[in-house]
């Protein structure tokens, strides 16, 4: 399916879903790349274009989706970093230029980070702020109310 896109806009779309650069993109699919502006505004009205959108969208949901991390997955690796249950690994050397592979643990910096993200992701350092307003309110009647001096509608009071 084509999506009624033409050859270029096909291969822009193609470059673009294979590289997750819209600029290479652009480029490799054989448009006018003068300068950068041109490339940048060039390649940004290309991803807004609904057909080309629709194409990649299209193409987007054939990739495989075990190898690619949902928002769950990510969350719970966020989270094993901040609590320093994920580790990696490293070459340490011990001597003579010889090395071993050692496990380490995340970085004070790393779980910091990670406890950021999490926190960003749960809306912790949004800044809730309270105010209390104090304001006369004056009411010229509504729908269904008199006047008390001569008891008509105010619509039709002349007082």
């Amino acid at each position: 399916m084509d999506h009624g896109l033409n050859e270029r806009q096909k291969r822009f779309a193609d470059y673009f879903i294979e590289t997750g650069n819209a600029t290479e993109a652009y480029r490799r699919a054989g448009y006018d790349c003068k300068s950068d502006s041109i490339v940048s505004a060039g390649s940004s009205r290309l991803l807004k274009n609904v057909n080309v959108s629709a194409y990649i969208d299209s193409r987007m949901s054939g990739v495989d989706s075990k190898r690619i991390a949902d928002g769950n997955e990510v969350l719970e690796f966020l989270t094993s970093v901040m609590r320093g249950e994920a580790t990696g690994k490293t070459l340490r050397g011990v001597g003579m230029g010889e090395q071993v592979i050692s496990t380490i643990e995340p970085s004070i910096g790393e779980r910091i980070n990670a406890g950021i993200q999490l926190g960003k992701r749960h809306r912790l350092w949004i800044e809730r702020q309270e105010n209390e307003t104090t304001a006369n309110v004056t009411i010229n009647g509504s729908i269904g109310d008199t006047c008390p001096d001569c008891n008509k509608h105010y619509r039709e009071c002349e007082c």
